[in-house]
């Protein structure tokens, strides 16, 4: 099957419409105010109205109350959530109540695989790259071949470090059930660059078996 694509820090319509058009089975909304990627949910609600079907919006939060994130994806109409912060597992239970729930867990000297096991109600692990102070949008690779012997614990979103340039040998490194692009694909922090979109989704269609 093909590797899923989610496009994250998307604060335009133009930019989603792009990456739909080239392939994106998800967007994400950064809802981190730190972040330059982050958008109002006045913003987000705009874009995501207009989404096609069968195109997934996911929320990006960092360390806010599960009943808050869950008011949050209902008011937006958010497909799933992506826990970006210190949540617990038990945080993670709570809001798999009830919403499709990506827990990202950072890849730093000293990871263990087996580890993931603690977060095994979330619907997906995305694994991102190690960054001093920075949630997500870190644009630090990991070890991909790590990232694959991680798979037999949890459904696997490869991200850190991703661009047009690495994203092929990403993918056939680590196998992934998806890849989550963010940094590697913007001309500045918030704002997509159409070239690199579409030479990132050309990588991807090359790396296919």
């Amino acid at each position: 099957m093909a590797t899923r694509v989610k496009i994250c820090g998307i604060t335009t319509w133009d930019d989603a419409r792009l990456s739909i058009d080239l392939g994106a089975s998800a967007l994400g909304f950064n809802f981190y105010p730190p972040s330059p990627r982050s958008i109002s949910p006045a913003e987000a609600w705009s874009i995501i109205r207009r989404l096609p079907p069968f195109v997934e919006a996911v929320g990006v939060f960092v360390n806010w109350p599960p009943l808050v994130v869950d008011a949050m994806a209902r008011a937006v109409r958010l497909g799933a959530v992506q826990l970006h912060g210190a949540e617990s597992p038990r945080e993670v239970a709570e809001l798999a109540r009830k919403r499709r729930v990506i827990k990202a867990v950072t890849v730093k000297r000293g990871f263990r695989p087996a580890s993931l096991r603690k977060y095994r109600a979330a619907d997906a692990i995305l694994l991102d790259g190690f960054a001093r102070g920075l949630h997500g949008g870190t644009g630090r690779t990991l070890d991909w071949s790590l990232a694959r012997s991680t798979r037999r614990y949890a459904r696997i979103i490869l991200a850190g470090g991703l661009t047009p340039e690495n994203i092929a040998d990403a993918i056939r490194a680590a196998e992934p059930y998806a890849v989550d692009v963010a940094s590697g694909v913007e001309a500045r922090p918030g704002r997509k660059d159409p070239a690199k979109l579409r030479a990132l989704f050309a990588a991807v269609e090359s790396a296919r078996p």
